[in-house]
């Protein structure tokens, strides 16, 4: 752990009067959870604390407790009252979704290994097993008293961003820390019924005509699948969180990683990796162009979705084979 990071950004807080959150384009569980938190700890501390997020909240998260505190959209251009930002797992200040942040005092928080260090103070733990186990660490430091609903959201953020403990990420950490956060007050049932047992039938749906397209690698070790935009036309989503989809293709005996192709627009596709063992997805990802965790990591790529579940796994394939990791 980066003490003197940690002590940076404490006293940079303590000094601050009003501090802007930041999180990541298409956030996540680990993301939204967190920067709430900071918000409220913030709270307790005096300060104003403002939480912006380019994109719209996904679900089930755009249903959790105190989510109308986040300003969905741009931060607003030429406040120059903000005396620092915050950004969370951002790899770079582009990742935000958020322009004009050039003049600005910038804490970079993450746990990505692939940052570009691009802040006046950063902190990059890729050892932590969430974002949110660092802020847990940053309120120690603060001296902040965990409410129940500062213990709820982190206890949320790390459950989601380990897929309910079954991921890589998980270590001894991130149940010492959960184990703190119910102390506190986080109640593990509701958080997941928030999470897992809430689902629209439609979700439900959308999981049978994904996993219909499932494809294997010639050699077994890949699954293949890909979600069309008329998938969720068809059913009227806009958008749903597809990380149930993945654990699923990630199950199958001898797969030791997943390639899942999300249709952005015609002819460009989101590409989520999910791997395990020694199947490195961030490598593989930055093979292509994209970044991520060693399980989870992921990419853009454009062209005919015939040729790129062809081509791209085939390309996958070769690369697993020459670092031995298959």
């Amino acid at each position: 752990m980066n003490t003197e990071a940690i002590r940076q950004i404490k006293n940079k807080i303590l000094e601050s009067r009003r501090i802007a959150v930041l999180s990541h384009l298409r956030p996540d569980g680990d993301s939204i959870c967190s920067s709430l938190s900071l918000h409220f700890m913030g709270e307790i501390l005096g300060k104003e604390l403002d939480v912006y997020i380019k994109d719209r909240l996904p679900f089930p998260f755009n249903n959790f407790p105190d989510v109308e505190r986040i300003r969905i959209g741009e931060m607003p251009q030429g406040d120059d009252s903000y005396d620092c930002v915050i950004l969370l797992e951002c790899a770079n200040v582009s990742r935000s979704g958020q322009s004009n942040l050039e003049d600005y005092f910038k804490i970079n928080i993450d746990h990505h290994h692939s940052n570009d260090l691009y802040a006046d103070i950063n902190w990059v733990d890729p050892e932590a097993p969430a974002v949110a186990c660092m802020i847990y660490h940053l309120g120690e430091e603060l001296g902040i008293t965990l409410t129940p609903r500062i213990a709820t959201q982190l206890y949320s953020a790390i459950v989601s961003d380990t897929g309910s403990f079954q991921f890589s990420n998980t270590n001894a950490e991130a149940f010492k820390i959960c184990y703190q956060l119910v102390n506190h007050g986080a109640v593990p049932i509701q958080v997941t019924e928030m999470l897992f047992n809430n689902n629209p039938w439609e979700k439900i749906k959308l999981m049978g005509q994904v996993l219909s397209t499932l494809s294997m690698s010639h050699d077994g070790n890949i699954a293949i699948i890909t979600m069309f935009k008329r998938f969720l036309d068809d059913l009227n989503l806009k958008e749903i969180d597809s990380e149930e989809i993945t654990t699923l293709a990630r199950s199958i005996k001898g797969a030791g990683m997943v390639l899942f192709f999300k249709e952005m627009e015609p002819g460009t596709f989101r590409v989520s990796i999910r791997s395990k063992a020694s199947a490195d997805a961030a490598a593989v990802a930055e093979h292509f162009g994209g970044g991520g965790h060693r399980h989870a990591a992921g990419l853009t790529v454009s062209g005919k979705i015939e040729a790129l579940t062809r081509d791209i796994p085939a390309e996958v394939n070769r690369l697993l084979k020459e670092n031995g990791q298959i």
